[in-house]
């Protein structure tokens, strides 16, 4: 945890709770945007112009809100337009590090930092808060421009213009209202009910986000029993991204970390379905690394002490 721009505390993985034992996540520091041609963002926000090797991404395998980033860079086409480096899985007493997980980057090529909260402090002195990733980092003026992993995504399929693959929309005119609508509740419900339920700290707590959890999966196998390819049809779109981040994390880390163990995913066929139909598509299976996964959710030592990492599950049905 930053205060002020210095580190003050061990990493620990519950950043507040409310009055009953719930998780509280908190919000992101960096809000700027990038455009085709530098003019504001969609809200108004402070923005810079889109430019071929000038932009990098920091991220982790590990990480769902990460992996959103590193979805929408393949999709869009991106690699050879934005850089990135991957930092270690393992979570160490200073939070996010460089390291020689394989997969992951020894060192960081943009500023020599060797932890992520010195991207943080290097872009604001006085910055307060949790070093998060991903980052999405500006080269030319050695700041990070954006910490939000929903505003990245946004980013990444309307922020480059002719630069991107622009044959893929994830957020058509035409489904955006639904696709807004199915982004909020599964944040509220899966993507971070996950983490409501791993972090609880009382039982009502645990249990009302399981719930909710469990609520949303059905909700998404009905959906999916139509026989559409996605969440919203036959194309992919963001809220597909949201979804599938969770889904593929769910039965390597969170049925046992974080108590998620009703059922898996392997036990909703139609949900297994559609992580092999986004698998499938170009780019994304590289995203996916469920060795990194184990280790760095394994690595919490408020849920892990003895830092064991299990062998299972098998994900030979996903080819991973």
């Amino acid at each position: 945890m930053l205060v002020d721009g210095k580190w003050n505390a061990d990493w620990q993985p519950v950043q507040a709770a409310d009055e009953k034992g719930r998780f509280v996540r908190q919000d992101s520091v960096f809000r700027d945007w990038i455009t085709p041609d530098g003019h504001p963002g969609p809200e108004g926000q402070p923005a810079l112009p889109a430019e071929a090797g000038r932009y990098h991404l920091i991220v982790a395998y590990i990480c769902p809100w990460a992996s959103r980033a590193l979805m929408a860079r393949a999709l869009k086409g991106l690699e050879d337009v934005i850089s990135i480096t991957v930092v270690d899985p393992r979570l160490s007493n200073e939070g996010w590090t460089f390291g020689d997980f394989p997969g992951s980057d020894m060192t960081d090529p943009l500023i020599g930092a060797t932890y992520m909260h010195e991207f943080y402090t290097h872009s604001d002195p006085k910055v307060s808060g949790r070093a998060t990733v991903p980052v999405l980092w500006d080269k030319k003026t050695g700041r990070i421009v954006n910490n939000e992993s929903a505003d990245i995504l946004r980013i990444l399929n309307s922020g480059f213009g002719e630069l991107a693959n622009n044959d893929i929309d994830l957020r058509p005119d035409a489904l955006l209202a639904q696709i807004e609508d199915l982004n909020a509740q599964m944040y509220d419900s899966l993507n971070n009910g996950v983490y409501k339920a791993g972090f609880a700290t009382s039982q009502f707590a645990y249990e009302e986000a399981n719930d909710g959890i469990f609520a949303m999966l059905e909700r998404l196998e009905s959906q999916l029993s139509d026989g559409r390819r996605f969440l919203l049809g036959q194309e992919i779109t963001e809220a597909d991204i949201r979804a599938f981040v969770t889904l593929i994390r769910f039965d390597a880390a969170y049925v046992g970390l974080f108590k998620t163990n009703r059922c898996r995913i392997a036990d909703f066929p139609y949900l297994q379905g559609f992580l092999n139909s986004v698998l499938a598509l170009p780019g994304i299976r590289s995203t996916v690394r469920i060795d990194h996964i184990k280790a760095g959710y394994y690595s919490i030592k408020a849920l892990n002490p003895n830092g064991i990492v299990p062998t299972g599950p098998d994900f030979s049905e996903l080819g991973l």
